[in-house]
C-alpha cells in the first residue's frame, strides 16, 4: 500500500476540527467565521498539544482557492443594477466612512510605531466592514425587516466594490514599496479600463453563450461551466496584472445578470463553504498567542478605535446622505467591526512582505473582539439615539431636520444630473471599447501583418493600410455611437429651458467628439505618418459615415440591442419591467416560499399579503409552470418562487417570514417510528380464506400489509385479491401498539 500524501492528513485535521468547533460556536450563537479562526488556532503550529498541519504550502494553495470562491460568490450576490439603486446614500456613507477610517487607522498605526506601508495597510483594513458578520447579526437579532437595514445593505454594496479596488491599488503599492501618485493614478485608470471592457464584452457574450447551451445544460454541467468561467477570468485578471480576487468577483458580477444566477449561486454555495472554511482556518493558524500577549495594548487600542470611530464615521456619512438622525445612528452602529476583506488585505501585504508578521495576528485578534461586540452595538443604536436626541440643542435639531428634509428636493438640477451621468457613462463605455480595439490592433494585428509582410514579400505600406482599414472598420459602429447617439431634441430643450446648464452640457458633447477623433488620430499615427495620412483618412471616414450611415447605425443598433437584452435578461423573467422613472420607489424581486413558512398551504386571499406588507404578487413560478397574475384563490406551495412588487422595505419584511430557515438542519423522528408485526394464519382463525381487501387491516389495526411469507417464498406488496392460506406469515406495519397476545412485534 502506497504512503498517504500529507495533504489527506492535513485536510482531515482541518475539516474535523473545524466541524466540531463550529458546531460549538453555533450552539453559543456566535458567527461561524470565529469558529473557523479558533479551529485554525487550535491546529496551528503554536499549540503543541494538538495535531498540527504538516504541509503548509498545500494549505495556502487551498486557502487561495477559498478566496477565489468567496469573491465569486460575493460577485454573484452583487449586481450592477443594485449598485445603481443604492444611490447617494450608499456612496456618500461608504466614501465618508472609508476616508475617515483610513486617516484614523493610518494615524493610529504611526502612533503605535508601525512602518509607513504597514500604516497604509492598517488604514485600509480598518476601513472595510464585514458583510458576513453584519448580515448574520441581522438574522440572529431578527432585524432584517427593520427600515435601517436597507441603508446598511446599500453601504455594504459600495464598500465591497471599494474593497476590490483597494486590493488592486495595494498590489501596486506593494510592488513599488513607495507611494507614487502618478503610478497609482495609472493603475486606477488601467483598472477602470479593464473593468469596463470585461463587463461590456462579458455581458454581451456570456448570457448569449448560456442561452445557446441551456437546452443541454444540467445542474452538473452548469456547475462545471460556471467554475470554469470563474477561473478563466481569474487567469485573465492575473495576466492583466490584477489580483485573482478581482477576476473572480468580476465573473460573479457578470453571471449575476443572467437567468442562471440563482441556480449558480445555489450550486456554488457548498463549494464556497468548503474552501472558505479552509481559508478562515488558515487565517487562524497564523495567530501566535505570544504575540497576542506581547501586543495586547495595540490590539485593544485598534479594537477601541474601530468600535468608536468607525461607528461615528458611518453615522456621520448616513447623516450627510440626508437620512434622519435615528436612521443614521441605527445604521452607523452596525459598522463596528472588520472581517473577511481585512484578512484578505492582510494576507496580500504578508505575501508581498510589506507588513510584519506581528500585524496579521493583531488584525485577526481585533476582528475577533469586534465581532463579539457587533450584536451589542447594533442593539445599542436605538437606545443611544433616544438618549442623545433630547439633549441636542433646539437649533441644531432643527438644522438636522431641515437638512434631511431638503436632501430629497427636486428641480431642474436633477434633469441635468441625469444627463451628465448618462453622457459620462457613454463616454466611459464607448471610450473603453475603442481603447480595447486600438490595443488589440497594436499588440496583435500590427505585429502579425508586419511578420506576414516579411514572409510574403508584401510591402510594409500595404500591410499598414490593411491594418488601418481593418481597425477603423471595427471601430466604426462604436465611433458612430460616440458621435451620433445623443438625443438632439432633449438636448435642445434642456439648453433652451435651463441656460445655466450650457456650461456643463456643451463640454460633454464636445468631449464625446474629442474622444472619437482622438481614437482615430492614434490609429492613423501608428499605421500612417500623421502629416501624410491624417487629413485623407478623416475625409474617407466622413465619406464612409455619410455613405453608409444607415448601415453603420443598423449594425450598432443590433449590437446595442443584444447587449441591452442580455443585461436585462434576469429582469425579463418577470411578467413586466418597472419603468425607469419608478425604479427609485418600487422594486420587483423573487421571493422563495420555504417549506417552513407560515404561508404554505394558504391562498393569496387568506394570506392577506397586500394589507400586511403592502406588496403585490405578480407571478408564481412552480417548477416548469409560470402562473402570471394569479387568482386570489391560488394556493401557495413549498418552494414556489413569487415575483413580488413593492418597496425594498416591504419586500424585506415579507422575505423575513417567507424564506424561513429551519432551526435544525437534521431532525430526529425516532419517536414517531412505525412498528412491524407478523401474524400467522391458522385454519380456524378470523383471516383464513379471506382476501387482503376483505381482511381490512387498515380499518381494524391501522396497519398496512407489506409481505406474505408462503412456503418459504415472499410475496412483496401483495395485491388486494390475494387470499390468506394456512401457515401464511403476514407481515404488516402500524404506528399503533397492538395487543401482543394476538401478534408478534418485531423490534
Amino acid at each position: 500500500m502506497s504512503s498517504l500524501p500529507p495533504l489527506f492528513l492535513d485536510l482531515a485535521i482541518i475539516l474535523i476540527t473545524a466541524g466540531v468547533v463550529t458546531v460549538l460556536f453555533k450552539w453559543m450563537k456566535q458567527p461561524l467565521v470565529l469558529g473557523y479562526i479558533v479551529a485554525g488556532f487550535i491546529i496551528g503550529p503554536y499549540v503543541t498539544w494538538f495535531p498540527a498541519i504538516t504541509d503548509k504550502s498545500n494549505i495556502h494553495v487551498w486557502s487561495d482557492i477559498g478566496i477565489v470562491f468567496l469573491m465569486f460568490a460575493l460577485g454573484l450576490e452583487f449586481s450592477i443594477k443594485k449598485l445603481k439603486k443604492v444611490g447617494a446614500t450608499g456612496a456618500i456613507t461608504a466614501l465618508t466612512e472609508l476616508f475617515m477610517m483610513f486617516l484614523i487607522g493610518s494615524s493610529v498605526g504611526r502612533m503605535l510605531g508601525f512602518q509607513q506601508m504597514e500604516c497604509i495597510f492598517l488604514g485600509c483594513m480598518l476601513s472595510i466592514s464585514s458583510t458576513t458578520i453584519i448580515i448574520k447579526s441581522f438574522d440572529d437579532l431578527k432585524l432584517k425587516q427593520q427600515k435601517f437595514t436597507s441603508t446598511v445593505t446599500a453601504v455594504l454594496v459600495v464598500e465591497d466594490l471599494v474593497a476590490v479596488l483597494l486590493l488592486v491599488l495595494l498590489s501596486t503599492l506593494s510592488v513599488s514599496r513607495s507611494f507614487d501618485g502618478g503610478q497609482l493614478a495609472m493603475s486606477l485608470v488601467k483598472l477602470l479600463f479593464f473593468l469596463i471592457v470585461w463587463f461590456t464584452f462579458g455581458i454581451y457574450l456570456i448570457p448569449t453563450f448560456l442561452r445557446w447551451m441551456r437546452r443541454w445544460m444540467t445542474e452538473e454541467t452548469l456547475c462545471v461551466v460556471a467554475v470554469g468561467l470563474c477561473f478563466g477570468m481569474v487567469v485573465l485578471a492575473s495576466y492583466a496584472g490584477f489580483s485573482t480576487a478581482l477576476g473572480a468577483f468580476v465573473m460573479g458580477a457578470i453571471l449575476a445578470e443572467t437567468i442562471e444566477a440563482d441556480v449558480i449561486h445555489h450550486i456554488i454555495t457548498p463549494i464556497k463553504n468548503l474552501f472558505g472554511a479552509v481559508f478562515f482556518v488558515s487565517v487562524g493558524m497564523l495567530v501566535n498567542p505570544e504575540v497576542l500577549v506581547k501586543y495586547i495594548v495595540p490590539i485593544l487600542v485598534i479594537a477601541a478605535t474601530i468600535v468608536v470611530c468607525k461607528s461615528l464615521a458611518a453615522t456621520l456619512g448616513v447623516t450627510l446622505s440626508g437620512k434622519p438622525l435615528k436612521t443614521a445612528m441605527q445604521s452607523g452602529f452596525c459598522f463596528c467591526q472588520i472581517g473577511e476583506f481585512s484578512f484578505i488585505i492582510a494576507g496580500l501585504g504578508l505575501s508581498f512582505g510589506v507588513i510584519g508578521d506581528t500585524l496579521y495576528p493583531i488584525i485577526v485578534s481585533v476582528s475577533i473582539i469586534t465581532t463579539f461586540v457587533t450584536p451589542y452595538m447594533i442593539k445599542a443604536g436605538l437606545p443611544a439615539y433616544e438618549w442623545l436626541y433630547p439633549r441636542i440643542p433646539d437649533k441644531a435639531r432643527r438644522m438636522l431636520e431641515n437638512y434631511s428634509a431638503s436632501a430629497n428636493s427636486g428641480g431642474h438640477e436633477r434633469l441635468v444630473n441625469q444627463f451628465v451621468k448618462k453622457q459620462l457613462s457613454s463616454i466611459l463605455v464607448y471610450g473603453a471599447i475603442l481603447a480595447a480595439i486600438v490595443l488589440l490592433s497594436f499588440t496583435v494585428l500590427h505585429p502579425f501583418l508586419l511578420k506576414a509582410a516579411e514572409t510574403t514579400g508584401l510591402s510594409v505600406l500595404w500591410a499598414n493600410l490593411i491594418g488601418l482599414s481593418v481597425t477603423l472598420l471595427v471601430m466604426t459602429p462604436f465611433l458612430w455611437a460616440m458621435v451620433t447617439t445623443i438625443n438632439r431634441g432633449r438636448l435642445r430643450r434642456m439648453l433652451n429651458a435651463y441656460r445655466n446648464s450650457q456650461a456643463i452640457v456643451i463640454p460633454l458633447v464636445l468631449l464625446r467628439l474629442f474622444v472619437a477623433l482622438f481614437s482615430i488620430g492614434v490609429v492613423v499615427a501608428r499605421y500612417v505618418h500623421m502629416a501624410v495620412g491624417f487629413v485623407s483618412v478623416i475625409a474617407f471616414l466622413l465619406l464612409l459615415f455619410f455613405r453608409f450611415s444607415r448601415r453603420a447605425e443598423g449594425f450598432y443598433q443590433r449590437i446595442e440591442g443584444q447587449f441591452v437584452s442580455n443585461f436585462n435578461q434576469r429582469q425579463a423573467q418577470n411578467s413586466f419591467r418597472i419603468p425607469q422613472s419608478m425604479e427609485k420607489f418600487f422594486s420587483m424581486e423573487r421571493v422563495l416560499i420555504s417549506p417552513f413558512s407560515q404561508y404554505v398551504g394558504r391562498t393569496l386571499r387568506t394570506s392577506n399579503l397586500r394589507n400586511d406588507f403592502g406588496i403585490n404578487i405578480v407571478s408564481i413560478e412552480r417548477g416548469a409552470e409560470m402562473i402570471n397574475l394569479p387568482e386570489s384563490e391560488a394556493v401557495l406551495m413549498p418552494m414556489d418562487k413569487l415575483t413580488v412588487i413593492g418597496t425594498e422595505d416591504q419586500i424585506g419584511q415579507f422575505r423575513a417570514v417567507s424564506e424561513v430557515e429551519p432551526e435544525m438542519l437534521i431532525r430526529d423522528h425516532s419517536d414517531n417510528e412505525v412498528n412491524v408485526y407478523r401474524y400467522v394464519i391458522i385454519e380456524d382463525g378470523p383471516l383464513f380464506g379471506k382476501s387482503l381487501m376483505n381482511a381490512d387491516f387498515r380499518g381494524r389495526y391501522n396497519g398496512m400489509v407489506i409481505a406474505i411469507e408462503r412456503n418459504q417464498q415472499y410475496i412483496l406488496n401483495p395485491k388486494a385479491d390475494t387470499v390468506f392460506m394456512v401457515d401464511d406469515v403476514v407481515w404488516f406495519v402500524s404506528p399503533d401498539e397492538i395487543e401482543l397476545s394476538r401478534f408478534i412485534k418485531e423490534s
